[in-house]
């Protein structure tokens, strides 16, 4: 038998029913799903010092356990000294099993480390069923080893569902076990 993460099978088994009875839909294949999680950071110091993008790839390949690629330039900006296509962030795509162990470890180990935490805000929705999480610290995460640390940088998670609101976006990430903040989500798609 093949290694299946957790949460996985707990779409499958719990939360594909909660929420196909919650928001009565015909069939299971309506319930809105995971698809990808987006992991973004940008490292704007990197135009003075090349190391840090090979720190930063570094750190997010361990971070996310796939290996994290360099975001480029697309123009060049005279005030910024930027040249088009030098390396300005890291960028990381998680899929199926990697997403859902990321998950897991994001829920269950690092957003508890984070100072006088409270709760993640539930404005990051788009209006059509994505989720964006800023993180200031990347040493939440007990992969990155905080005496090795240079230059604490941030992060923006993606969380992009099926769902074709945000209400239905919030449902399915609260029965992942996202802990939100205030409980009353607006529905503006």
């Amino acid at each position: 038998m093949t290694y299946v993460p957790r949460l996985k099978s707990k779409y499958k088994d719990e939360i594909r029913t909660a929420l196909k009875d919650k928001f009565q839909y015909k069939s299971v294949m309506q319930v809105p799903k995971l698809e990808k999680i987006a992991i973004n950071q940008g490292v704007g110091a990197a135009t003075t010092d090349k190391k840090l993008i090979d720190v930063a790839i570094n750190e997010m390949t361990t971070i996310t356990g796939q290996q994290a690629v360099a975001s480029k330039s697309k123009k060049d900006i005279s005030n910024f000294k930027l040249r088009k296509n030098m390396p300005v962030g890291v960028r990381v795509t998680l899929r199926d099993n990697t997403m859902y162990e990321f998950l897991d470890r994001l829920i269950a180990v690092a957003l508890p480390r984070i100072r006088d935490f409270k709760g993640i805000n539930d404005k990051g929705f788009d209006g059509k069923g994505n989720y964006t999480l800023g993180i200031t610290e990347q040493i939440i995460f007990p992969e990155i080893n905080i005496d090795k640390i240079n230059k604490i940088m941030g992060m923006d998670i993606t969380f992009v569902t099926s769902a074709t609101n945000d209400v239905e976006a919030l449902e399915l990430l609260k029965q992942f076990g996202l802990p939100f903040k205030n409980q009353t989500p607006t529905n503006n798609g």
